[in-house]
């Protein structure tokens, strides 16, 4: 077989940790992928992945080979779109991660849209509240709610969000509002567990966090945020994840003199992939889309 096809399939099989998840993202029969892994593994003389009935890993030897086949496989790209012209247009595979309530909201739009417009490319979305290594999980596209750390990654700023504590009207009317953050501790406090929330709430022009004894701790925002509405208590989110029950009367924001620094957001890739067509066109695309949503500005 075709040393490039195999590299191809590996790298399929790899990211995705499956043969069959494999085969659909190739659109390949698992049979015929399990071959070709089976061919690769024959011909470098060593064992690539690690198989259970539950999972499939790759093997120390199959996490180098795994760097290495990605870089072939891009410089392939790149050298393919050199010589078809800036103008050529997307196709092939895209992976992209973001927070999984953003990316439900902001993202998917961009995605189909993307997907109608370049009808030769395909789209995994990886959508989880945690910070995921792009070159380690093979991911093309990231968006970053929060300060960047130093990192190769090149970065695209495309908006902001806010910090917003807010509860339910009919909370705020029987407990009362607090006017300042010390009260807090006198609340019913809803926190959420995804991403990098904590129950210590940092707040501008006070000597420390407010370390909070939650009433409810729960593993999604979109909990937190149903929690709240029903009126259990105060509870603190991202701007862009309470507007819409805001605006409807639902919830209802409070302590806002006390806001802390708002939150970048990012479109971040991996450094030397800006010049893949499909990676250029899906940024252009989405930063347009994010540049122009309110909710983030």
């Amino acid at each position: 077989m075709d040393r490039f096809h195999l590299m191809t399939v590996f790298v399929a099989v790899a990211e995705t940790e499956g043969f069959a998840a494999g085969a659909r993202r190739l659109n390949m029969s698992p049979p015929a992928v399990t071959r070709a892994i089976a061919s690769l593994e024959a011909q470098l003389g060593v064992k690539l992945f690690n198989r259970t009935t539950r999972y499939v890993r790759t093997t120390e030897a199959g996490q180098r080979y795994l760097s290495d086949a990605r870089r072939i496989l891009a410089d392939l790209d790149a050298a393919d779109e050199a010589a078809a012209g800036i103008n050529a247009e997307p196709r092939g595979h895209l992976t992209i991660t973001a927070p999984a309530m953003f990316g439900r909201m902001h993202v998917m739009p961009g995605i189909i849209e993307y997907l109608e417009r370049y009808p030769n490319t395909q789209v995994s979305a990886v959508f989880l509240d945690r910070v995921v290594n792009l070159l380690e999980e093979g991911i093309d596209v990231g968006i970053r709610i929060g300060e960047l750390p130093d990192s190769s990654m090149r970065a695209l700023r495309v908006g902001e969000v806010r910090i917003i504590t807010c509860a339910a009207p009919e909370y705020l009317a029987k407990n009362g509002t607090p006017k300042h953050p010390d009260e807090l501790s006198e609340h019913e406090v809803i926190t959420s567990l995804a991403g990098n929330s904590s129950a210590n709430w940092s707040f501008p022009s006070t000597k420390s966090p407010q370390r909070l004894t939650s009433r409810l701790k729960v593993t999604t925002n979109d909990a937190v945020i149903a929690a709240a509405e029903q009126g259990l208590g105060i509870t603190r989110l991202l701007s862009y994840q309470v507007l819409p029950a805001i605006a409807e009367g639902k919830l209802q924001v409070i302590l806002e003199d006390f806001e802390p620094t708002p939150q970048p957001v990012h479109i971040i890739h991996r450094e030397g992939r800006f010049s893949s067509a499909r990676v250029r066109a899906f940024i252009d695309l989405l930063a347009e889309q994010l540049r122009a949503n309110q909710s983030i500005h």
